[in-house]
């Protein structure tokens, strides 16, 4: 029910609404100096111009999109986090061995946490973000002057502060809000990808237009890789006047260039297509500006696709025929001269020079040529194995509705799920060019780019590896039938538990490691005490507490987590660890990385660690038994092993 507005008419409102019904172009969105609010407001140099017959001086012109806030998202973007990742094993499927992450949390905390983990090491990222409707959740941004007072507000803010709020109807009509959530997470996911990585973003008709001029911005046009059209199989009965049903999935890669032609053949195309022959064939009488008039000679012996006859000399028509062309036994019995113009006129003089045996063009295929009773000339190729045909409008890959039902038979709820097969189809085309690629989806919803992975490996045995990112937005009581799901994280994991189990359940590729596990880690505040951050802030009754600097509810497990943040190490590696001389002490793939944080470590661990020869090592900083201990840790390493990275924290 709606309220009453309890106020007077806003009538500069109401006269820009009035401007924008004749000069729709000239009414943007600016932010209110009084409250900060987004409003409409005049381009008046813009309807100065509407409103002259000549070119009225004005702003400088470039071609850009802008709107308000989006200095603020791209000072956001570049701020630094002072939280952590800390991971939880009970939550987690296969902790140990998995290479698979489900990361609970802000995307925006999460994308700038892997920034150095797995920077240009992303082969494909999906995302399915919320539409600007003005009634979907978004992120709440908080924006702050100045580095040190960002750390600080990070430092110190809990969970409360990081709330979803809603892009309400009142500011649902404005494209601003929308874009600048959008555009800092943008940013910061192009840094994660390969140079031939591509991203791939889910979108409606609504906000299209303005995506793809911020992927542009943000990627260059040259990125830009194609706008593909998903038939959605929506509802034809609905009221509008117009019936969508459609969605559009805008696909950039880092660097175009280096992006291979997909091996996929497109499962709607039909069994009787040439696609599915073991030969291309077309001919090469082509006459055209760029293929202008040459004679060739045929030399005796040049096969042809009939097995005897004869074509006289013609001038009336191509390709015109000089000397007359005898054939028997499928060969030229002579030489004759023919005159048109080619298409391929540099591999057919190979073919012929190569005494008609089948050459190799530039792309290595097998080529060969003949000649018809029609007295043109034929191109054959060799097809690949491998071979791709993606088409730019997606159908047949299932509905929103199956998704949900099959999540129904799981126990699970969840409104609007993009199709698995969907996203299956796009893993296959875009992240099958290597084994262990890395797809990521920072938006993960119901984790349905993980389960589609899973399957797709099941398939090709190609043993990807994803990385999930979900806000662990609370849910009604009636969504959560399975026990222990309250947040729509619960449900990707429980998802990707049940899709796991299917997936083993049911035959696959020999190749598959089987890899159905996930690491859960969680976006919070920093293993260090808030003094860490703020030294300055020290005073003399602080002293004794700050003597140890980990806040006292944290873990060795967590403190190794931030260490492989900070350090910027995989987030998968393989993790063991053992007690030496009466002390925890981690090793990370072996010797990648070596911790302990445990206190009183003696002179005696540290050279056993040393002689391991480990890349790197990290104790805590009050963790040794003695001062003298602490400032020789160094040399120990430099005579030990001289190539180990040694940092405290």
């Amino acid at each position: 029910m709606d309220k009453l507005k309890m106020h007077s008419p806003d009538l500069s409102q109401e006269n820009i609404a009035k401007i924008r019904e004749f000069f729709p172009g000239c009414v943007t969105e600016a932010r209110d100096d009084k409250n900060g609010k987004l409003r409409l407001a005049v381009d008046f140099d813009q309807l100065r111009q509407e409103l002259s017959d000549h070119i009225v001086e004005g702003l400088q012109e470039r071609y850009r999109l802008d709107w308000p806030g989006k200095q603020e998202a791209l000072a956001l973007a570049n701020m630094p986090t002072a939280k952590t990742l800390r991971p939880e094993p009970s939550e987690s499927l296969e902790f140990p061995e998995t290479k698979n992450l489900f990361i609970e949390g802000d995307n925006l905390d999460v994308l700038k946490l892997l920034q150095e983990n797995y920077l240009g090491a992303v082969k494909m990222i999906y995302i399915d973000p919320p539409y600007n409707t003005g009634g979907d959740f978004i992120y709440k941004d908080t924006f702050r002057d100045g580095v040190q007072e960002f750390l600080i507000a990070t430092a110190q803010e809990d969970d409360s502060g990081d709330k979803l709020v809603a892009n309400r109807d009142t500011s649902g009509r404005f494209h601003s809000a929308w874009l600048s959530f959008l555009y800092s997470r943008i940013r910061l996911a192009r840094n994660l990808l390969r140079e031939d990585g591509v991203i791939l973003v889910s979108i409606n008709d609504k906000e299209q237009a303005n995506l793809r001029r911020m992927c542009d911005e943000v990627f260059g046009e040259d990125a830009f890789i194609a706008q593909m059209i998903w038939n959605n199989e929506g509802n034809v009965d609905q009221q509008s006047k117009i019936k969508g049903v459609h969605e559009y999935i805008l696909v950039y890669c880092k660097d175009g260039k280096k992006l291979v032609r997909p091996r996929v053949i497109d499962p709607n195309i039909e069994e009787t297509s040439k696609l599915f022959n073991d030969t291309i064939e077309n001919s090469i009488t082509k006459n055209g500006p760029a293929n202008p008039e040459s004679t060739v000679t045929l030399p005796e012996g040049f096969p042809a696709k009939f097995e005897s006859g004869k074509i006289d000399p013609r001038n009336d028509k191509y390709p015109k025929i000089i000397d007359p062309i005898i054939v028997r036994s499928g060969r030229l019995v002579s030489p004759a001269r023919i005159r048109s113009g080619w298409s391929s006129r540099n591999l057919l003089d190979l073919f012929i020079n190569n005494g008609c045996v089948p050459i190799k063009d530039s792309e290595g295929k097998e080529t060969w040529f003949d000649l018809t009773e029609t007295g043109a000339i034929y191109n054959y190729k060799r097809r690949s194995a491998e071979q791709g045909h993606v088409l730019s409008v997606i159908r047949n890959v299932g509905t929103t509705k199956q998704n949900s039902s099959m999540l129904s038979g799981w126990g699970l709820k969840f409104s609007y799920p993009k199709p698995v097969y969907l996203i299956q189809y796009l893993v296959s085309v875009f992240a099958s060019d290597e084994k262990n690629s890395i797809v990521m989806d920072f938006f993960a919803g119901s984790a349905t780019t993980g389960d589609a992975v899973l399957r797709q490996n099941v398939r090709d045995g190609l043993n990807r590896r994803f990385i999930l990112a979900q806000y662990p937005e609370p849910l009604s009581e009636e969504l959560g039938s399975v026990q222990n799901i309250r947040s729509i994280a619960d449900i990707g994991k429980e998802r990707l538990r049940r899709a796991g189990e299917a997936a083993k359940s049911n035959e696959y590729h020999p190749d598959w490691n089987c890899d159905v596990g996930f690491r859960v880690l969680k976006v919070d505040t920093s293993n260090m005490k808030d003094i860490y951050y703020r030294p300055d802030q020290l005073s003399q009754a602080d002293l004794f507490e700050s003597v140890d600097n980990v806040k006292p509810d944290r873990s060795a497990e967590d403190l190794l987590f931030q260490v492989l943040v900070d350090w910027g190490v995989d987030l998968t590696l393989p993790i063991r660890h053992e007690t030496l001389q009466g002390k925890t002490v981690f090793f990370v793939d072996d010797n990648a990385l070596v911790a302990c944080f445990e206190p009183g470590i003696s002179e005696d661990l540290v050279k056993e660690l040393a002689k391991a020869e480990p890349l790197r090592v990290v104790f805590r900083d009050n963790g040794f038994a003695s001062d003298a201990l602490k400032i020789n840790v160094e040399q120990i390493f430099r005579q030990l092993s001289p190539s180990t990275e040694v940092r405290t924290l």
